[in-house]
């Protein structure tokens, strides 16, 4: 039997590359051998990142070179009360993170959410995009090119559709800079977060429109999409799921539980979360809706990179006419899967089952919504607690009281 010593002393020989160890041995040998060459190079001690609880084999689709895994802490806020469109009742959240306090701060704002009988939360709109871009002769043959993508759509379809089980075309839209041609394809994943999917399907509607028309394809991705970067047109035209979730506090619950009032919450959040953040420039318009996000995203297996979209994020509040508290946060470019890519990993499918959300959804699409709206309603809960600590001027004694 082919030992990690065994394969470890092959690679320092130069006969193998350490991508090619699982072609040798099963893959945890592998594992400890890359670890081996690892520590004897960087003179790290990797014993701790070699302690995981699942097979190496089953991180063969998400990771290349494994040494191990890194663990982080995971906790749970709540359980909230969550009146979505796809998921109803209570609920924990899971959350993966480093940040002390973080998980304190979200338990706090689901206590009150909770003592305002729930939030409400709803996906307003669904779409993972892809945007191929084109080159052409001159405007001209632009405007031509537009012309030819909005009578063929059906054609484009039927190419996309081919590749997938799942996935719908819903819309194309073209969009001209010179002689550029983006064509941003929106695409229905159902519970699967979709990038995959939705380049594939391009792929194959790219090679329709190059064979139809005179536009040569210059790269299947033309950053209109727009993946893995702020991006107004995410914030604007959303990716993924857009959701909102929202709340009333009463007066009373803010003033009792969060030691402040709506009035100063609504200021702050005017202040810092909206006029702040136009004077910096920033597409988010929030206190830390991403703090919700990237933890949610570790604890479920979703694409961390993407919490930038997923920060994309407008937080509102308000004083009703009956001097209670009105908060919202809507989240426009949220990207997340109940299947595939990272939800298959053994942790990150408990932290799907504790939302009851793992798998495909009945109707399809389904889990991914609810996934969706216990985001919102944590990144909601997220952003009630930091803005009242804010108003009560909490926030540094609070973290001076648990030590982070």
């Amino acid at each position: 039997m082919t030992t990690a010593e065994d394969l470890a002393a092959r690679v320092r020989e130069g006969d193998l590359r350490l991508h090619e160890l699982e072609e040798h041995a099963d893959a945890d040998t592998a594992t400890a051998a890359r670890r081996l060459i690892v520590a004897e190079q960087s003179g790290a001690d990797l014993e701790t990142a070699g302690a995981y609880a699942f097979d190496a084999a089953d991180a063969d689709p998400n990771i290349e070179n494994m040494v191990g895994a890194v663990q982080v802490p995971l906790g749970v806020a709540g359980p909230v009360r969550i009146d979505g469109g796809a998921l109803s009742g209570e609920r924990y959240l899971p959350m993966a993170t480093t940040e002390g306090a973080l998980v304190a701060s979200i338990n706090r704002g689901c206590s009150v959410i909770n003592a305002a009988g729930g939030a409400t939360a709803r996906v307003t709109k669904s779409g993972m995009t892809r945007a191929p871009v084109f080159r052409v002769a001159d405007v001209a043959e632009a405007e031509a090119l537009v012309s030819w993508v909005r009578d063929n759509e059906a054609a484009l379809r039927e190419a996309a559709e081919a590749t997938t089980s799942h996935g719908e075309l819903l819309d194309v839209t073209p969009y001209v800079v010179g002689n550029n041609v983006y064509l941003r394809f929106r695409y229905d994943t159902k519970d699967a977060m979709g990038m995959n999917m939705a380049t594939i399907a391009t792929g194959e509607a790219c090679d329709v429109v190059e064979a139809e028309t005179g536009a040569s394809l210059v790269a299947l991705s033309g950053n209109l999409c727009s993946d893995k970067k702020p991006a107004a047109v995410n914030a604007v035209e959303g990716r993924g799921r857009s959701v909102t979730a929202d709340a009333t506090i009463s007066r009373e619950v803010v003033e009792e539980r969060l030691h402040t009032t709506p009035g100063a919450v609504a200021e702050i959040n005017t202040r810092k979360n909206l006029v702040g953040s136009a004077k910096a420039g920033s597409l988010g318009f929030n206190a830390h809706v991403a703090n919700a996000v990237a933890a949610m995203f570790l604890a479920t297996g979703q694409d961390e990179a993407q919490v930038v979209e997923g920060a994309n994020a407008i937080t509102t509040a308000e004083v009703t006419d009956d001097g209670d508290l009105y908060v919202s946060v809507s989240l426009a470019s949220l990207e997340v899967g109940t299947v595939g890519g990272g939800t298959k990993l053994p942790t990150q499918a408990e932290g799907l089952e504790v939302l009851g959300v793992r798998g495909g959804g009945d109707p399809a699409g389904a889990n991914a919504d609810a996934l969706a709206e216990a985001i919102a309603t944590g990144a909601l809960a997220g952003e009630l607690s930091l803005l009242s600590a804010l108003g009560s001027r909490h926030l540094s004694s609070a973290h001076a009281d648990l030590g982070r």
